[in-house]
C-alpha cells in the first residue's frame, strides 16, 4: 500500500490462506473506475467463486431499492480474477468464502473449515469543475 508516497508492493500477496489479491492498484480511484483482483486459497487461484461486494453504509441502509442491492455478486474466471465497477463513492468491502475439508480439530474430532478473503477499498467523486 502506499505510505509515505511510496508506491512498491501493492500488488504482492501477504500470504494469508485465503486473500484478494489487487490487480488494479487499490488507492487513488474514483467512483465509475472498473477495478480487477484474484481470488487465491493456499497460494492457488479460485476459478468459478463467489465474490460479493458492497459499499459500507452507515445508517443509510433504507436508502436501498431492495435488499438486492445489500450486496453486489460476481463470480471469479478460469484464473481467479474477478472484476467490479464501483458506481458510488465510498468504502468498498470484497468478499469471498472458502472451504476445507477437515481442517481443523474440534473436541477429539476433525472438522470442515471455512475461510473468508476480504479487501477494503476506498473510491472518491470525481473533483468537480472550478
Amino acid at each position: 500500500m502506499a505510505a509515505f508516497g511510496a508506491e512498491e508492493g501493492w500488488d504482492e500477496e501477504v500470504g494469508l490462506k485465503a486473500e484478494i489479491v489487487p490487480l488494479t492498484r487499490p488507492f487513488g480511484l474514483y467512483a465509475g473506475n472498473v477495478f480487477s483482483r484474484v481470488l487465491k486459497f493456499k497460494g492457488k487461484t479460485v476459478a468459478n467463486a463467489d465474490v460479493e461486494s458492497g459499499i459500507l453504509e452507515r445508517g443509510q441502509e433504507g436508502d436501498r431499492a431492495n435488499d438486492y442491492f445489500a450486496a453486489q455478486v460476481v463470480k471469479t474466471d478460469k484464473n481467479g480474477v474477478f472484476t467490479f465497477a464501483v458506481p458510488k463513492a465510498g468504502w468498498w468491502g470484497f468478499s469471498a468464502l472458502n472451504s476445507e475439508k477437515q481442517a481443523m480439530e474440534h473436541e477429539g474430532k476433525k472438522v470442515d473449515a471455512e475461510y473468508g478473503a476480504v479487501m477494503w477499498v476506498q473510491f472518491t467523486d470525481w473533483p468537480a469543475a472550478k
